[in-house]
């Protein structure tokens, strides 16, 4: 989230943002989040999620197409968090300031607890779940078609990192403009056909619970259509390749591991072909780029690798000085 948008938040508008779900401002805990402001409420011995999206991040037909399609799942069996009705019945409201506006959402929140990283290597039934919960999102987004165009989510093209990639890579990094040009022209020619439809679009271990080997998946916001196994390389991704220091042929070693497991869930809802398993290293390297440009946008790098070289330098001239 940038500093300007984290600056517009008050308790004036976090208590006008709680009144149209009916919280007091007393009950509300703040949990975190990258893109929104992620707080917890109880309500009747349940815990709740209220999420704050600033209209930078998305327009609000964007996220009232996310909460439908939230609920289109929900309603046909998918462990998924269920959308929580305001006071007026709506699903999503909207604060209006100046020259923006918040949009305001609410969740049941996942029953059970995160699983961290250690924990999920070589975890062979939480792999399996993974796929079980995937396929059945993919299954159902063949027949899931948007109540209003508007609510249409957006084509991959349009994810914000990619499409910013100009705006926080600095412009001096040639070999990066020039290979991510040549990666998104290989995917953009991938046929689509019945491979391509609304996914996830972040599935990691920040963004499910797990409560007696049921798996709870939260936070829709990067949905986005784009070929399937763009949400199968993601999990890769953080699943393996993010948390493992060994070498190459290790992290292939794992990453094969997680797959055969992943699949056995994942098929008993959608089959995958072979080709779209050979394009996962494609996916692969696109997630690398949006982890990228997303470490470029949230941290001055300049300002680190600049106190990097600083302790580099200072280590060579004390080993000079040591006898």
């Amino acid at each position: 989230m940038e500093q300007h948008i984290k600056e517009l938040m008050n308790e004036h508008i976090l208590e006008d943002a709680a009144k149209f779900f009916g919280i007091d401002l007393s009950d509300l805990k703040y949990i975190g989040g990258f893109q929104n402001f992620v707080y917890e409420y109880p309500k009747k011995d349940k815990l709740y999620i209220l999420r704050i999206t600033h209209s930078s991040h998305r327009h609000s037909n964007h996220v009232c197409g996310e909460i439908e399609w939230v609920q289109y799942l929900y309603n046909n069996g998918v462990s998924v968090s269920k959308p929580i009705a305001s006071k007026a019945d709506r699903y999503v409201e909207v604060l209006e300031l100046d020259n923006s506006y918040f949009i305001i959402t609410s969740f049941e929140k996942a029953p059970g607890k995160k699983i961290f990283y250690p924990e999920c290597m070589n975890n062979d039934p939480l792999s399996e779940m993974c796929g079980e919960l995937t396929g059945q999102i993919h299954k159902l987004s063949r027949t899931y078609v948007p109540s209003r165009k508007e609510f249409m989510r957006h084509d991959w093209t349009e994810n914000s990192y990619l499409k910013d990639i100009k705006k926080y890579i600095p412009s001096n990094q040639d070999r990066v403009f020039e290979s991510f040009k040549q990666l998104t022209s290989q995917i953009n020619n991938l046929k689509k056909e019945d491979k391509y439809g609304l996914i996830h679009g972040d599935i990691n271990v920040g963004n499910f619970f797990i409560d007696h080997n049921k798996m709870t998946l939260f936070d829709f916001d990067e949905c986005q259509y784009s070929w399937y196994v763009e949400d199968i390389a993601i999990q890769i991704f953080y699943m393996v390749y993010v948390v493992l220091n060994d070498s190459i042929p290790e992290r292939n070693k794992q990453a094969r591991k997680f797959l055969k497991c992943f699949l056995k869930g994942y098929e008993r809802y959608r089959n995958i072909d072979d080709e779209s398993l050979n394009n996962l290293s494609l996916f692969l390297r696109l997630r690398e780029f949006i982890v990228y440009i997303g470490m470029y946008r949230s941290f001055d790098l300049s300002k680190l690798i600049g106190l990097v070289l600083t302790l580099l330098r200072a280590k060579k001239d004390w080993k000079k000085e040591c006898p």
